[in-house]
């Protein structure tokens, strides 16, 4: 068999050893010793949702495969699959690199992960093109149209929840359906700011947790370093804002209410408020609806994703439990399930 995923691998060697084939991407080679001075080779391989390290000692059949290996090569790696005490264990391994084809499958992430992140990308469209205020589906729209290559691989975290390639695009996604949601239950809400907030909040991390066209692996960024997302998002939306307000723009929406200047500022101030705290990272607290609604949206959205992953992959502690994973409270119990619909 094929594996659509590290996380489908996972699954299937948990329950005992398992024969098939997986693509890859070398993330990192590492030339080692024992303590008793064996020399070995420890690879890891990396694909969208996940990673696995496998070891080659020098008398191994595979080693020399191993050994020309570089980092940032794609390969699909056929193995007898088990997962033992200490990880993932292969056997009788066999490597070949990946057509072109298949490498553009393992970049997109594989089959379910591909179809979650275009379904994703589409709702950011669609609710973009739902809002009213002429300037904000301008800005969104001109914002989609000239960063979607970067934003569609960015990661929306490193860690905790959506650090991915395409983590991004499933995060604002997930955001600006729940605040969607809470403009239904708070109708006083204004839907198309807090909409864009949605969709601007973590845009600054398309240079913080960015991926390389062809990579699996994010780098660091002096620019994530020296400056952070939120930063870097309110300069996104001011150049985006700067180029959209043309003389002949500004004129034909100058009797707009509420007034342009007041829409910018009030929509920076979603950006830089959305971490909710000072001791958080936000330089200012949220002093609208808008930015209290935001930050909860973003903190939801964040939350179900980090169930998600633990339901996913954490031990098991008993049947229904599985062990916690920072920084969720506690250990998690399965949930109750929908009572069936006639």
């Amino acid at each position: 068999m094929i594996f659509d995923s590290i996380t489908q691998l996972n699954a299937e060697a948990a329950a005992g050893m398992v024969q098939g084939t997986l693509f890859a991407q070398v993330a990192r080679k590492t030339e080692k010793t024992t303590k008793t001075g064996k020399p070995y080779l420890e690879v890891q391989f990396s694909d969208v949702g996940g990673t696995v390290t496998l070891k080659a000692w020098d008398n191994a059949p595979h080693h020399p495969a191993f050994r020309a290996l570089n980092e940032g090569d794609t390969t699909a790696l056929t193995a007898r699959w088990q997962l033992g005490e200490y990880g993932m264990d292969a056997a009788e391994i066999d490597l070949r690199p990946l057509s072109p084809e298949e490498e553009e499958a393992l970049l997109a992430g594989g089959v379910e992960m591909n179809r979650r992140q275009q379904a994703d990308w589409q709702e950011i469209k669609g609710l973009v093109s739902s809002m009213a205020d002429p300037r904000l589906v301008s800005l969104g729209l001109s914002f989609l149209e000239s960063f979607e290559a970067r934003f569609r691989r960015a990661a929306a975290a490193r860690g905790y929840h959506h650090a991915r390639r395409g983590g991004l695009v499933e995060h604002t996604a997930g955001v600006m359906r729940v605040a969607a949601a809470l403009c239904t239950a708070y109708p006083q809400l204004n839907r198309d700011l807090l909409l864009a907030g949605a969709l601007f909040h973590d845009c600054g991390k398309m240079w913080e947790n960015p991926y390389p066209e062809k990579g699996l692996t994010m780098p660091y960024t002096d620019a994530g370093e020296l400056l952070g997302h939120i930063t870097l998002g309110i300069e996104v939306i001011n150049r985006l804002w700067s180029r959209l307000m043309t003389p002949e723009q500004q004129a034909e929406w100058t009797n707009l209410v509420p007034a342009s200047e007041q829409v910018r500022l009030h929509l920076l101030h979603l950006i830089a408020a959305h971490h909710g705290e000072l001791e958080y990272g936000s330089p200012v607290v949220p002093k609208t609806p808008e930015a209290l609604a935001l930050n909860h949206a973003d903190n939801m959205d964040a939350k179900m994703e980090m169930f998600r992953c633990t339901y996913e992959s954490s031990p098991a502690l008993s049947a229904r439990i599985r062990q916690r994973k920072a920084p969720l409270p506690g250990n998690v119990v399965a949930p109750l399930p929908h009572f069936p619909q006639n």
